[in-house]
């Protein structure tokens, strides 16, 4: 027995319109203005909106070794309830992502315990291109490279082994661009004026716009030099934008970028009230960023949307500004939050989908995904306009047990998720029977 969907305004590849959506198995079985079935679950969609499942490019649920912070169980059990239906993993896990063994591991790992569908970058170092060169990635969506600092030994910073991974890689790599010693050299005129009481409004100057600028230069640089498929990560300043074109199609373009809830949100003004809560790196900078930054995606220099998820215990961002760790819980609330700048006016809700959908779909090749299309699998978000919520330490389902967004009232409310055409999340309950898939990418 299948699932009809009725009388819901469908957001898809451009358009909002009126109809029904008929789920059988694991799949879209019809898309059409009026589908007639017996024997079906029914929902009634009226008053509501349904898009594709949101594809989470960048996401780090700290699985295996950190288990305290997050599990690949309770980030995607948040992403689900977020709308968020696939996602791709970080490798700077403890052990770190960098040998076929510790990867398929991890896979293990999402096929037993993700309520989202799952796939894992392969991480690079300084010394394993032998593993490198050994990635499928047909199965793994590609390669990590921190070119900025990182934990254990994933900062990739010399530049022989930078040129040897861009010219012998044949998948994509994606970066994560921050000049390492520009950043040194910052900390310690930081620490020469405030000794080990740093305030974490020096945190867009330590990690200043030149550090990603120079970083993103030589990854972009390099790209051009051997045509590697690149896509650069988190992009936080106005003047990376010049680095990436927006005269191609998505798909014909060999240098892709993308941009993070909190930059598009967030700006340094913020810092003086929510200090640690909003530490990431990059980090987040100037109000005058922050609308460049809107401008670069809506004008198409910036690909997709993401979230950075990178969760860390209370405790832990609590502490001074040089031992708090970078990052917080984002997939919860990276669609509800989209949804109200788009009732903000900031973006057109055929847009929002593109970039959280559609976009990283086709800039990673993924297989029957991203869009609402008959024969592909039922990822399905609906959302509505009328229930209002608020977030609260009550109601966030991130094992970390805190967000950045607290206190914030949320304009539209996600009511189902489905996943491969399993619902999973229905207003506050999941379904855990069933686990999602490993991602699969054209290569």
């Amino acid at each position: 027995m299948g699932t009809i969907i009725k009388n819901v305004r469908i957001i898809n590849e451009g358009k909002i319109f009126e109809g029904d959506v008929l789920i059988e198995g694991e799949l879209i079985s019809k898309i059409a203005s009026n589908i007639s079935v017996k024997n079906h679950t029914f929902i009634d969609g009226e008053g509501s909106y349904l898009m594709p499942g949101v594809i989470d490019d960048q996401v780090h649920f700290r699985e295996p070794g950190l288990t305290h912070k997050a599990t690949i169980f309770s980030e995607s059990r948040a992403a689900v309830a977020g709308g968020i239906t696939s996602y791709m993993e970080m490798p700077n896990t403890k052990p770190q992502t960098l040998t076929q063994d510790l990867l398929e591991a991890k896979i293990e790992i999402g096929k037993k315990t993700s309520l989202a569908n799952f796939s894992f970058f392969f991480g690079a170092s300084n010394d394993n291109i032998d593993e490198v060169l050994k990635v499928d990635f047909k199965t793994c969506p590609g390669l990590k490279i921190f070119m900025g600092s990182s934990t254990g030994n994933m900062l990739v910073d010399n530049f022989n082994t930078l040129n040897n991974i861009f010219s012998k890689c044949e998948g994509l790599i994606a970066t994560h661009c921050e000049d390492e010693q520009t950043i040194r050299h910052n900390i310690a005129l930081a620490k020469k004026e405030f000794g080990e009481d740093i305030p974490f409004t020096q945190h867009p100057i330590i990690r200043s716009r030149e550090a990603c600028y120079k970083s993103s230069e030589l990854a972009v640089n390099l790209a051009k030099k051997y045509n590697t498929r690149l896509h650069v990560l988190h992009i936080s300043t106005k003047e990376e934008l010049g680095l990436f074109s927006n005269k191609l199609a998505l798909e014909d373009k060999r240098i892709t970028s993308e941009v993070c809830i909190h930059h598009l949100t967030f700006c340094d003004v913020d810092y003086e009230n929510l200090g640690p809560w909003i530490k990431w790196n990059p980090a987040v900078k100037t109000i005058s960023d922050k609308e460049a930054l809107w401008n670069g995606l809506l004008n198409n220099h910036l690909d997709i949307i993401a979230s950075d998820h990178a969760p860390h215990t209370i405790s832990e961002k609590q502490q001074k500004y040089l031992n708090a760790p970078s990052g917080g819980p984002l997939v919860q609330h990276s669609l509800p939050i989209m949804l109200n700048h788009m009732s903000d006016g900031r973006i057109k809700l055929e847009d929002l989908v593109n970039k959280m959908c559609h976009a990283p779909a086709t800039c990673f090749n993924l297989e029957k995904r991203g869009f609402l299309r008959e024969g592909y699998y039922a990822d399905l978000v609906l959302f509505n306009n009328n229930t209002k919520s608020k977030v609260t330490k009550k109601n966030i389902f991130y094992k970390c047990g805190w967000s950045p967004f607290e206190g914030r009232a949320l304009k539209h409310q996600i009511s189902h998720t489905f996943v491969n055409g399993n619902l999973v999340y229905h207003n506050g309950k999941f379904n855990e029977e069933k686990m999602g898939s490993l991602l699969t990418f054209k290569y």
